[in-house]
């Protein structure tokens, strides 16, 4: 997030794309709930009537995987009406003649046919965002999860550069991370071409202080992202796997091909709090501890480095996940001494710029923001103040790409995937409670579908996919666009991920969870 969680509270519009924060990010969406009461105008991009939807000023029911096509047609209006931001274009900014005459040809019109969303809507839209002096843009997985992930994001960015809502209290390009510890993660090197804070493992000056600092010599080639690392082992290239809170037998598109991988290898390693679906596969199984059972740190969204307390000893046979690889790495040759994870952040900061100003002490109460390179820094809440990372901001001139897979005439239905309010990606099924309260997939289908599938709410259905089939109950609801249907991952009963297409952004290597091509049939009765 460029932007913090308090300046929720100090937008005067929030401009939603690819994001469902009421469900998947309660935390957030309650924020902007409470934002909402106060009068801040909202515009919400979605293919769903999600509840953001229904409070919208501006609800934008695109067809799924043409955010590219709304943001340009959008950007088209903008700068046709002479909305956009000059000033900080001419002071902050280049390239905006390659972003002018690429959102040319993107007519109200033009973008209307292909997104589906009403020509009236987009000028209603463009005019609103660009006229408000504090106008945010969030957005999530919605956004991400496309061949064109990058490009998607990339498009936030020039809508946001070209009316100046960046640098500013209330603005910014704020991607709400779809779990507690994403962004930490990623801080840490959780990359396969970076090392701790971003520090690029081809850099040979970056290279040279990790291996002063670790003692030992470091590769200088970024190693490979999950998709090639499946497709390695399915090809007998890759032998063995540590997997480490992940479980990507149900998280990760086309599961049939994880398995395939998982089963190729000749050792796996599971390092899991849970019997997952990927840990049936490991050889070995390492027990994990909970967050209520040690020491660390988090980062969240708004790059907010927070103390996590242990709240109780580690049960059974546990232990902290940091003891863990300690263990083995000490078992494997290289000493790791550390006594406490105090110690561990403290190299960590020493190595790591954006951290240098962070301890223990600092965070004790209230967490940090990211940069914070020294001990008298204050954390930075709002990035892109007074310059970005490059210098002057860069346009980029984004084209449509249309998603790998569309229906067709096997295939007829469009599926979409997601989350529910009532599961936390796919670890809340452990809890009793939850499960009783929402024990099994109910899959959105629209009306007008389910009158020519013969179907009503409750009844099971057959979904298939080039890639598998499962069977899931549906729920008959207008939320969604007629020719779709909308599916959650949680389930291992009804495994969404059989079905979603193997495709990746280039860049990234995320997965395009957002549109896949199924035939639906009615089940058979038992």
């Amino acid at each position: 997030m460029t932007n913090s969680f308090a300046d929720y509270l100090n937008t005067d519009l929030y401009f939603v794309i690819g994001s469902n924060p009421t469900e998947a990010h309660p935390m957030a969406g309650a924020k902007i709930m409470s934002s909402l009461l106060k009068g801040t105008k909202l515009i919400v991009a979605d293919p769903r009537r999600i509840e953001l939807a229904e409070k919208a000023d501006i609800w934008l029911q695109l067809r799924p995987g043409t955010d590219i096509p709304l943001l340009n047609g959008l950007m088209h209006i903008i700068i046709k009406e002479d909305l956009h931001d000059k000033k900080f274009i001419d002071e902050r900014t280049e390239g905006f003649e390659d972003l002018k005459a690429a959102v040319a040809k993107w007519t109200p019109e033009k973008t209307s046919e292909v997104t589906g969303v009403p020509v009236n809507l987009l000028y209603d839209a463009a005019r609103l965002y660009a006229g408000t002096p504090k106008a945010m843009l969030c957005y999530t997985l919605g956004i991400t999860e496309h061949i064109c992930g990058v490009d998607n994001v990339m498009s936030t960015a020039n809508i946001a550069m070209l009316t100046g809502h960046l640098g500013k209290e209330g603005c910014g390009v704020n991607p709400q991370r779809g779990q507690n510890n994403v962004q930490g993660a990623c801080d840490m090197g959780a990359l396969p071409g970076d090392y701790p804070g971003y520090q690029k493992v081809v850099n040979p000056e970056v290279q040279s202080k990790f291996e002063k600092a670790w003692g030992v010599k470091l590769s200088p080639k970024a190693g490979l992202t999950i998709p090639d690392m499946m497709d390695a082992a399915v090809e007998g290239k890759l032998k063995a796997m540590y997997v480490f809170g992940e479980d990507p037998v149900m998280t990760d598109p086309d599961a049939n091909h994880i398995k395939k991988a998982f089963e190729a290898m000749d050792f796996v390693v599971v390092q899991e709090i849970f019997m997952s679906q990927t840990a049936k596969y490991a050889d070995v199984i390492l027990p994990g501890a909970t967050f209520a059972e040690k020491d660390g740190t988090f980062t969240n969204s708004e790059r907010r480095v927070q103390r996590v307390r242990k709240a109780i000893e580690p049960i059974a046979d546990t232990k902290p996940d940091w003891k863990i690889l300690c263990e083995v790495s000490n078992r494997m040759g290289y000493p790791m001494q550390y006594t406490h994870p105090t110690q561990i952040f403290n190299e960590i900061a020493s190595l790591t710029p954006s951290y240098g100003g962070i301890n223990y002490e600092r965070i004790d109460v209230t967490g940090l923001q990211w940069p914070c390179p020294t001990l008298d820094h204050p954390g930075t809440p709002i990035l892109h103040t007074q310059s970005f990372s490059r210098g002057k901001g860069l346009f980029k001139a984004i084209d449509h790409t249309p998603p790998a897979e569309m229906p067709d005439e096997d295939y007829p239905y469009l599926l979409s995937t997601g989350r529910i309010l009532y599961h936390y990606n796919v670890t809340t099924r452990y809890s009793s409670a939850l499960d009783t309260h929402r024990p099994e997939e109910a899959a959105m289908v629209h009306p007008a579908d389910a009158r020519v599938l013969g179907i009503v709410t409750g009844d099971t259905v057959q979904v298939t996919s080039r890639r598998g089939s499962i069977q899931t109950k549906v729920n008959v609801t207008d939320k969604v666009q007629s020719g779709m249907i909308w599916m959650s991952f949680h389930y291992h009963e009804s495994p969404t991920n059989e079905l979603t297409v193997n495709a990746f952004d280039p860049v990234s290597k995320t997965g395009e969870y957002k549109v896949a091509a199924v035939k639906i049939e009615k089940a058979a009765t038992a």
